[in-house]
């Protein structure tokens, strides 16, 4: 059985600039609901068809320059086709690429589940919120970013520890 992520949380010397948005999948829209509202903290949501309309999507939000990072939520379940592999398969590989090729933190908060009980206990039930993960992802990353650009640039990056939540 999966277990939690680890909670980030931001320190209170860290900015407060960045700028992030969502992406999610309207199939299983009512379990992808779930994810969002983990992911949800001063973020813009961008509801897409499905989770393979995923990596398209952020790589447009990427490209406009506008965002400290994107967090691509939703939900695939295990059907009686393959159908199931290719979408996840590609939804993860789509978001990776997006964010190796913009440098844009895009992080990966889709729940690939044999049943619709495994994703509901994924969507904020006994097993966490992979929406909120996803979110607390995208926050370290950017922090991460930050830090190596101002370390680059001769300045002295934050300190690094723990970093308090919003």
């Amino acid at each position: 059985m999966a277990g939690r992520a680890p909670k980030y949380r931001r320190s209170a010397g860290s900015s407060g600039a960045f700028r992030f948005a969502i992406v999610a999948a309207r199939f299983n829209e009512r379990i992808t609901q779930r994810l969002v509202a983990g992911a949800l903290q001063a973020l813009e949501v961008h509801w897409v068809p499905g989770s393979f309309e995923l990596p398209q999507a952020a790589n447009h939000l990427a490209m406009t320059g506008r965002y400290s990072a994107i967090v691509c939520v939703g939900v695939v379940i295990r059907g009686q086709t393959p159908h199931f592999e290719h979408v996840a398969r590609e939804a993860a590989a789509g978001i990776r690429h997006v964010a190796l090729t913009t440098g844009v933190p895009t992080t990966f908060g889709v729940i690939t589940a044999l049943t619709e009980e495994q994703a509901w206990a994924r969507a904020g039930g006994d097993v966490g919120n992979r929406g909120e993960e996803a979110a607390e992802a995208a926050l370290q990353m950017a922090e991460w970013i930050r830090q190596l650009g101002d370390h680059r640039a001769g300045r002295s990056p934050a300190r690094s520890g723990h970093v308090r939540r919003r």
